[in-house]
């Protein structure tokens, strides 16, 4: 029980920073929300799952590449919360700038051959293995989550968590986004969610950088 007091704190704001990141749509949501759209839910779902699993795959080499580089050498810790907080704080700059455009999100849809489910869910997960926006994304995750020494259940707990949050969100992208009133109503409201976004970056961005080591 005191162990878990001990880390709950910061697998609460791993949750929350990875859970935040996937409310600004990038590439794959962008993908989920145009495929939804165009060519039916059962796609953008399996779209979506592809996304998840690209997700899982990140935390699972993120979680434990840094677990394994905190036992060999922990001043690597300090460089780690370095990337981590600066990544952060440029997701704060870009979600403060998207929250003062005008222009609102465009959806995307897949080009290519035929579309079945079993292609977009491989093209899901090749769009989330292939951004390499995600490798810095899970190490400022990782980073706020996993403190130097914490057992391996941290990193587990945190991985699984992460991942069920994937699955979730992203379900729910294709499945409301199936409707175009819904990119609409996004549209109204995504200057108040873009600037939450950024504001919640900020503070996380500086206290990875002001954490001790």
């Amino acid at each position: 029980m005191h162990d878990l007091a001990v880390y709950l704190p910061g697998i609460i704001l791993a949750y929350s920073a990875f859970l935040l990141s996937i409310m600004s749509p990038g590439p794959n949501i962008l993908a989920i929300m145009g495929t939804s759209m165009s060519v039916g839910r059962p796609y953008g779902l399996a779209l979506a799952m592809g996304v998840a699993g690209g997700s899982f795959c990140w935390a699972v080499l993120t979680a434990t590449g840094l677990s394994a580089l905190l036992a060999s050498y922990a001043v690597a810790l300090t460089a780690i919360k370095i990337v981590g907080g600066l990544y952060l704080l440029w997701l704060a700059y870009k979600a403060f700038r998207a929250a003062a455009r005008r222009r609102d999100i465009e959806a995307r849809v897949l080009d290519g051959a035929v579309l079945t489910p079993h292609r977009c869910f491989l093209r899901g997960l090749a769009i989330q293995m292939t951004n390499p926006k995600a490798a810095l994304a899970w190490i400022a995750i990782i980073s706020l989550g996993l403190q130097p020494g914490a057992p391996v259940w941290v990193a587990a707990v945190i991985v699984i968590g992460t991942t069920a949050l994937s699955v979730l969100i992203h379900a729910i992208y294709a499945m409301l986004f199936s409707s175009p009133p819904m990119v609409r109503l996004y549209g109204r409201t995504r200057r108040v969610i873009q600037g939450t976004l950024g504001a919640f970056f900020t503070i996380a961005g500086l206290k990875l950088l002001s954490s001790r080591v």
